[in-house]
C-alpha cells in the first residue's frame, strides 16, 4: 500500500498524463489509418482507365479502359471483370491470371529469354479517373478531369467561378439600358395605338374628339404626346374631308344624272310626237299617191322623214337607258360608301385592339425584366453576396443518389455537381397583369398600368420603370 506522499501523488499524475497522451496519439493514428484505408478503398467503375505494369517486362505495360460491361482487356489475359472492385483486389486478380502465363522476351542481341511473371512484380493503378461534371451558375459548365481529393470549391474554380449572369441575363447595366429604351418605345407605341383607336371611334361616332389631356397618364413627354395626338387629329380631318368630297361627288353625279334623265325623257317624248306626225304625213302621202294626186318624189320624201324621226327616237331611247344605268351605279356607290367605310373602320378597330393587347403584354414583360435587373444591380453595387447551393448526383448501388454538399465536400469520380446561386432577398418578380390598360371609355380618359409596373422600393431609379401618382394630371417626373 503506497503512502499518499507528495512524491507519490506527483508520480501518479505524471503517469496518468502520459497515459492520456498515449491514448490520444493512438486514437489519432488509428483515425488516420482508417481514413487512409477508406480513401484507398476506391472501387473501379465504367469509364476509369487502369494502367498495369510488370517489373522487368516493359512490353507488358498497358492501359486498359473499363468497358461498358465492366471488363478490361489485357495482353496474355484477355477479358477480366474489374468493375466494382478495389484496386488492390484487381492487382491480385491480374497477378493470379498472369502468373500462369509464359512471356518470351527478346534481348537486344537477338536472343529470346523466357520470363516467368511474378505476382509481386505486378503493379496496378488508376491512370485516369472518370470525369466529373458541373452545371448551373458557373462560367463554363461541362466535363472536367477528376483529381484525387478534389473538392467542389476546386471544381468551381476550374469551371471559371460562379456566374449568375451566364444563363439568366447579360450584363445587368447594359441590359437595363436596353430595357429602358425598349420600355420607352413601347409606351410611345401604346400612345400611338391609343390615339389611333380614339380616331377610329371618333369616325364611328362612338367617342368624343381626342385631346392630349386624355393621355396624361402615359409616361411620355407632353410634347411627344401632343405630336401623336395632333397627327391623328390631322389625319382624321383629312380623312373626313376626303370622305365628304367623295360623297359630295357621288351626290352631285346622281343629281346630274337626274337632270339628264329628265331632259332625255322630254326629248324622247318630242321625238315620239315627231315620229307620229311624220308617220301620219306618210299615210296621207300614200293615199294621195294612190289617187294620182301626188308625185313619186314627194312620197319618197315622206318616207325618209319617217325613217329619220324613227332613228332619232331610237338614239334618244338608248341614251336615256345609258344615263339611267349610270345613275343607278352612282346611287349604289353612294349607298355603299358609308357602309363600306364602317366595315373598314371596324376592321381597323379590331387590328388596333389586337396591337394594343400585344403592347400591354410586352410592357408587362419589359417592366418585370427591369425590376429583375434593378435587383441584380443593387446586389452587385451594394456587395450583397449570394450563397451557393451545391448538390452532388452520385451513382449508387441501385440508382443515382442526390446529396446536399458544400464547397469543401470532396468529390468522387463520375460525380455531377449542380450549382445554384440564391440571393438572400430573392430575384423573382411577382406576376403582374396590365388589366387596367383598357381602351378609352366614354369619359375620354385613358387609364394606364404604370402603377402596376412599379419596381421594389429603392430600385425605381435603377430600373427605369416610371412610377408616379394618378391623383392629378401632372406629367411624370423628368418628362416636363
Amino acid at each position: 500500500m503506497l503512502s499518499s506522499t507528495p512524491h507519490n501523488r506527483f508520480a501518479v499524475a505524471m503517469f496518468g498524463h502520459r497515459r492520456n497522451r498515449y491514448i490520444g496519439s493512438s486514437l489519432i493514428a488509428v483515425s488516420l489509418m482508417v481514413s487512409a484505408h477508406a480513401k484507398a478503398e476506391y472501387r473501379v467503375s465504367v469509364g476509369d482507365v487502369l494502367e498495369v505494369t510488370v517489373a522487368g517486362v516493359p512490353e507488358l505495360r498497358h492501359r486498359a479502359p473499363v468497358q461498358m460491361d465492366g471488363n478490361i482487356s489485357l495482353p496474355l489475359v484477355g477479358l477480366l471483370q474489374v468493375a466494382g472492385l478495389p484496386v488492390q483486389q484487381i492487382r491480385v486478380k491480374i497477378g493470379a491470371a498472369l502468373t500462369s502465363k509464359v512471356f518470351r522476351q527478346r534481348t537486344p542481341d537477338g536472343r529470346e529469354v523466357v520470363v516467368v511473371i511474378d505476382a509481386d512484380g505486378i503493379t496496378t493503378t488508376v491512370a485516369e479517373y472518370r470525369p466529373v461534371y458541373v452545371n448551373g451558375d458557373v462560367s463554363k459548365p461541362g466535363e472536367y478531369t477528376y483529381r484525387p481529393s478534389m473538392t467542389a470549391r476546386q471544381l468551381v474554380a476550374i469551371a471559371g467561378g460562379y456566374d449568375v449572369m451566364r444563363i439568366k441575363m447579360n450584363n445587368p447595366y447594359l441590359e437595363s439600358a436596353d430595357l429602358r429604351s425598349e420600355y420607352g418605345s413601347l409606351w410611345t407605341e401604346f400612345a400611338k395605338e391609343q390615339s389611333h383607336m380614339w380616331r377610329i371611334k371618333s369616325e364611328l361616332g362612338e367617342a368624343a374628339q381626342i385631346s392630349p389631356v386624355a393621355l396624361t397618364d402615359v409616361p411620355l413627354a407632353r410634347s411627344a404626346i401632343s405630336e401623336i395626338v395632333n397627327a391623328e387629329a390631322e389625319y382624321l380631318k383629312v380623312k373626313q374631308k376626303d370622305h365628304q368630297q367623295e360623297k359630295s361627288f357621288l351626290e352631285r353625279g346622281v343629281r346630274q344624272a337626274d337632270e339628264e334623265v329628265r331632259v332625255l325623257s322630254e326629248q324622247q317624248k318630242r321625238e315620239e310626237e315627231g315620229f307620229q306626225s311624220d308617220l301620219e304625213e306618210l299615210q296621207k302621202a300614200q293615199e294621195l299617191f294612190a289617187r294620182g294626186n301626188l308625185t313619186s318624189p314627194r312620197l319618197s320624201d315622206a318616207r325618209r322623214a319617217v325613217l329619220l324621226s324613227s332613228t332619232r327616237k331610237l338614239q334618244t331611247s338608248a341614251q336615256l337607258m345609258q344615263v339611267k344605268k349610270q345613275q343607278d351605279e352612282l346611287v349604289r356607290k353612294l349607298t355603299k360608301l358609308d357602309d363600306q367605310r364602317r366595315l373598314d373602320l371596324f376592321r381597323e378597330l379590331q387590328d388596333t385592339s389586337l396591337r394594343l393587347n400585344q403592347i400591354r403584354e410586352r410592357l408587362q414583360s419589359v417592366g418585370e425584366k427591369l425590376q429583375y435587373t434593378a435587383m441584380v444591380r443593387s446586389q452587385l453595387a451594394g456587395g450583397g453576396g449570394s450563397k451557393p447551393s451545391i448538390a452532388i448526383i452520385r451513382k449508387g448501388e441501385k440508382a443515382p443518389e442526390r446529396m446536399t454538399a458544400n464547397e469543401d465536400t470532396e468529390l468522387q469520380p463520375g460525380d455531377s455537381i449542380e450549382v445554384t446561386l440564391r440571393y438572400e432577398d430573392g430575384l423573382e418578380a411577382p406576376s403582374r397583369k396590365l388589366s387596367n390598360l383598357d381602351t378609352p371609355g366614354a369619359t375620354g380618359r385613358i387609364v394606364t398600368a404604370v402603377d402596376s409596373l412599379q419596381p421594389a422600393a429603392g430600385d425605381a431609379a435603377a430600373s427605369g420603370v416610371t412610377s408616379y401618382s394618378h391623383a392629378d394630371n401632372s406629367p411624370p417626373p423628368g418628362r416636363k
